[in-house]
């Protein structure tokens, strides 16, 4: 009998868990969605001049700190991928996935959807 209730319990436990795990689950995919949707609402296809590309932590990094700020405090002291830039007349640092930082070339001019400082996509590659 004393066995069952331990079986038992640990049965509830896990259920509790996974319906927990489940509705924070689809909330985080509600906030994806809409930060989604917002960043193709204002993306803008601009060439720019990489001058220098690589990882490092936000705190370190050339950004205003009202947006360093709105980062959560976790991703504050990760290493992001960084990619400093020179759109029109003025040189910025942006925010890139892996996935597009590792395409991105160095000195050279890129056409790249940007949605405020972050990179979005690559359109094409001017030699």
């Amino acid at each position: 009998m004393d066995i069952w209730q331990i079986i038992l319990t640990i049965l509830i436990v896990l259920v509790a868990l996974g319906v927990v795990l489940y509705f924070l689950g689809k909330k985080a995919q509600t906030k994806m969605d809409q930060q989604q949707s917002l960043i193709n609402q204002y993306k803008t296809t601009t060439p720019i001049f990489v001058i220098d590309k690589k990882k490092e932590k936000i705190t370190n990094a050339n950004l205003p700190k009202s947006v360093i700020e709105q980062f959560p405090k976790w991703a504050r002291f990760r290493k992001m991928p960084l990619v400093k830039a020179k759109i029109g007349p003025q040189i910025t640092t942006l925010i890139c996935d892996n996935k597009i930082f590792k395409q991105i070339p160095v000195k050279k001019v890129i056409k790249a959807d940007i949605a405020g400082l972050y990179i979005v996509s690559i359109k094409s590659v001017k030699k």
